[in-house]
């Protein structure tokens, strides 16, 4: 039982990785960080669901999807339509021509709550939304793609194009979706309300532990013989094809779970920050969250959350502290990562942190190794060669 739990952790190391992180999200930022700063971390955490994602997805799949905002869009409007019905009750919008439906509808001269909306009154049915509105997209996508054998740039595109029509349905639709505004003003969960900050706390944590849930899936699937499949599909997908395996069902199957994993982060933005809107479907957001999987290393799930951490904070501090040049110095953060480590902070730990550490006597505690054991000469027989050169004739 041990070795197994080793193995679904990648071993001691893997298993240490991942305590790291724990601990650091989940006792080091809560004791260090304010609440409102808190909250900025646990909305970067959400990002962080889909660059999990993409390593499973580009780094050990092979798939570069550039339309990641679109099931991250989804999970989130999905949770933020069940939100934003509790906060539209009679007594709350009895002010509107139409009480009982969002605001945003009541804008657009809207009567009646459209059929779309009405399944969002229960809980059960949302949750089971956020994920399977999504997976079905993805499912619909890879079999039209992956069936085809559509792949490499091709698909990039194509999920750049996806990203980008939903974006316009959305804005367009403003009767519906709330338009270019999103859906905001979202107060209460079940009648717990999300807005103080303690909610807001308590959401940290939630969203730190589904992220770590997360994880954890993606370290079982990738330890697994499809990890392994997954893998050899990236090198060599037409011997894997050859060698008798269903190469785009595998294709399916991971490139949904990714986009299961991104509807899940868009889901805990909408109740982390409080709103949802079209612009975190689009293209741009979706390259973002390619450029978090890149700078955490797309070979790593653990590297991927700290990319995230790391970008997220850098766009921060670099906003705020140079309003007018950020967006350059977040270029040439970008462009210094992929020219001298172009496997990311993982691949930095993996050339360098990783041999300091196993040479250190602190990683010999670690990984539990002996202490290399120094054996000190005597003194005569460190003299006995020098006498033996001194006599040899």
């Amino acid at each position: 039982m041990k070795n197994a739990y080793e193995s679904l952790l990648g071993g001691k190391q893997g298993a240490i990785g991942l305590l790291v992180l724990a601990a650091l999200i989940l006792l080091v930022f809560p004791l260090m960080l304010d609440t409102f700063r808190l909250n900025m971390v646990g909305k970067y955490l959400t990002y962080a669901f889909v660059a999990v994602g993409l390593v499973l997805c580009w780094g050990y799949g092979g798939i570069l999807s550039l339309g990641q905002g679109i099931f991250f869009g989804l999970g989130g409007y999905c949770m933020a339509m069940f939100l934003k019905l509790e906060a539209s009750d009679p007594e709350s919008t009895k002010i509107q021509s139409t009480p009982g439906i969002p605001d945003f509808m009541d804008w657009n001269q809207i009567t009646e709550l459209p059929m779309m909306w009405q399944p969002f009154h229960s809980f059960s049915f949302t949750l089971l939304a956020v994920i399977a509105v999504p997976t079905l997209l993805a499912l619909i996508i890879g079999i039209a793609m992956f069936k085809r054998r559509v792949g490499d740039v091709y698909f990039s595109i194509v999920t750049q194009a996806i990203a980008a029509i939903l974006t316009i349905l959305i804005i367009g639709q403003q009767g519906l979706t709330g338009g270019v505004n999103g859906i905001t003003d979202l107060k209460t969960l079940l009648g717990w309300d999300i807005r103080p900050d303690s909610s807001k706390v308590i959401l940290y944590f939630v969203n730190a532990f589904l992220l770590l849930g997360c994880v954890l899936l993606g370290r079982f699937i990738l330890t697994s013989k499809l990890g392994r499949l997954l893998m050899a599909m990236r090198d060599k997908e037409e011997r894997v094809r050859f060698s008798g395996y269903d190469v785009a069902s595998f294709k399916i199957f991971v490139f949904c779970v990714a986009a299961a994993f991104s509807a899940i982060g868009g889901a805990m933005f909408a109740l982390q920050v409080g709103f949802m809107s079209p612009s975190f479907v689009g293209i741009v957001p979706s390259i973002e969250m390619v450029i978090f999987a890149a700078v955490g290393g797309r070979m790593s799930l653990l590297g991927a959350v700290y990319g995230t951490l790391l970008v997220s904070f850098g766009k921060t501090y670099f906003s705020e502290s140079f309003p007018e040049l950020w967006l350059y110095l977040m270029g040439g953060l970008f462009i210094v990562v992929v020219m001298y480590f172009p496997n990311g902070i993982a691949g930095l730990w993996e050339s360098h942190g990783r041999r300091w550490l196993s040479r250190s006597s602190l990683g010999n505690k670690l990984f539990g190794r002996p202490e290399p054991k120094v054996r000190m000469a005597s003194k005569a027989a460190a003299v006995q060669p020098v006498r033996e050169l001194e006599t040899t004739p």
